[in-house]
């Protein structure tokens, strides 16, 4: 008894002495139980577990399950987010700061397969889970200026064609990225390649570049 008291007391002083650093480590253990087994395999106990607290501590200072997937979603696009504006494409050409772009949001994809994992999850929810966000549009619109921007800058350079959509562009690389990777298995046996070995990925991001660039141009 007395150890049990012991070891909830240690996990009371942790909370107190660094209640952020815990919940980043909740964050960390639900986007990999998360991932694992999605939202409806997923269990509490054992993200609890995983981040060395307890379920009574993990409900008082994150929430219930939807609210806890709901903060690893906020907290998924807001690395991306956040890595995109350190991009500093302000400070490039139009046409470098889009290739930038390209090769950002490949390497991003290659990188990150949990991001594209909840993704994949939560549009099979619909959205369901998104739409109650009251911070994921804000991240979104300052990232969707400095594209525009860019198009501008390279408009009034000659360099680009009036009139793109800097959202439609987004996705439109994005795509480009997403199908590549999410589909890589099965294309890998319908075309006989190996598309994850380092020339063909190199292929890849040249190619994505070179077709994005080539849409922009007048």
């Amino acid at each position: 008894m007395d150890r049990i008291e012991s070891t909830k007391g240690r996990t009371r002083a942790r909370w107190q002495r660094d209640p952020e650093g815990m919940r980043q480590r909740i964050l960390d253990a639900a986007l990999a139980e998360f991932t694992r087994h999605g939202f409806g395999g997923a269990r509490i106990d054992r993200i609890a577990a995983a981040a060395g607290a307890n379920k009574r501590m993990l409900y008082y200072h994150v929430g219930n399950k939807e609210t806890l997937y709901l903060a690893v979603l906020e907290a998924t696009y807001a690395r991306i987010r956040t890595a995109e504006r350190e991009l500093n494409l302000e400070s490039l050409a139009p046409d470098a700061a889009i290739a930038r772009l390209v090769e950002f949001t490949w390497s991003y994809f290659l990188e990150n397969p949990d991001f594209l994992t909840m993704l994949n999850q939560e549009n099979l929810y619909q959205a369901r889970h998104l739409k109650k966000s009251p911070n994921v549009r804000p991240l979104h619109s300052p990232f969707v200026e400095m594209i525009g921007e860019v198009l501008g800058r390279g408009v009034a350079a000659g360099a680009f064609r009036a009139g793109i959509d800097p959202v439609q562009l987004y996705i439109s690389i994005a795509g480009l990225a997403y199908f590549y990777v999410s589909n890589r298995w099965t294309l890998g046996v319908i075309f006989d390649r190996d598309l994850f070995e380092p020339q063909a990925r190199a292929d890849r991001l040249a190619h994505m570049t070179d077709l994005v660039l080539s849409a922009l141009r007048p």
